[in-house]
């Protein structure tokens, strides 16, 4: 456990049985409720990670740690699997205005990361595109998170790994469908 979570121990550390409950009783329902402690200790250890990731900006290791924001590098991300794509398009695709995505891409066409042409079915409209250039910075970024992901996880096994992406995926799609309905 950690020092700021030792005020909300895990279900781990609890005195009770989860699976069988105080009394013997069968366990309960996957999809029933669940307990107050918890859902008390699931969101203190989401804020704990939310704080320790901006401290630490989570940007991976060795000279690329911290030199690719938040913004530009999940932009970055979101152009190199979809291709090129237009301000409105990229703007639905990750939960946001597009003024938004017109400010914080701004910055990545200036330095050479982005391409900004005009749409040839649309003259006012925009396509972005990934350049060579944000092609190779975004993989030097992603080679960092990647050994820092393997540093922090060094312990697990290749199972926990799994469960954890799998887990951690599905919690930012409930998040993101919470956003949107």
């Amino acid at each position: 456990m950690t020092p700021e979570s030792t005020a909300h121990p895990t279900t781990a550390d609890a005195d009770t049985d989860a699976d069988t409950g105080d009394a013997g009783t069968p366990p309960a329902a996957p999809h029933a409720a669940p307990d107050r402690h918890l859902l008390d200790t699931f969101q203190h250890e989401v804020a704990v990670f939310a704080r320790r990731a901006e401290q630490t900006r989570l940007g991976g290791l060795g000279p690329t740690r911290g030199t690719m924001d938040r913004a530009a590098y999940l932009l970055l991300s979101r152009l190199d699997q979809e291709g090129p794509t237009g301000v409105k398009a990229l703007a639905a695709g990750m939960g946001i205005d597009s003024s938004t995505v017109t400010r914080q891409v701004a910055p990545l066409v200036d330095s050479g990361l982005v391409n900004r042409t005009a749409d040839p079915d649309d003259g006012r409209a925009v396509v972005l595109r990934i350049s060579a250039r944000g092609s190779d910075r975004l993989e030097e970024v992603r080679q960092s998170r990647r050994r820092l992901m393997t540093l922090l996880t060094e312990d697990w096994t290749e199972e926990e790994r799994v469960e954890f992406c799998a887990l951690l995926t599905r919690f930012n799609s409930s998040i993101a469908r919470l956003q949107s309905g």
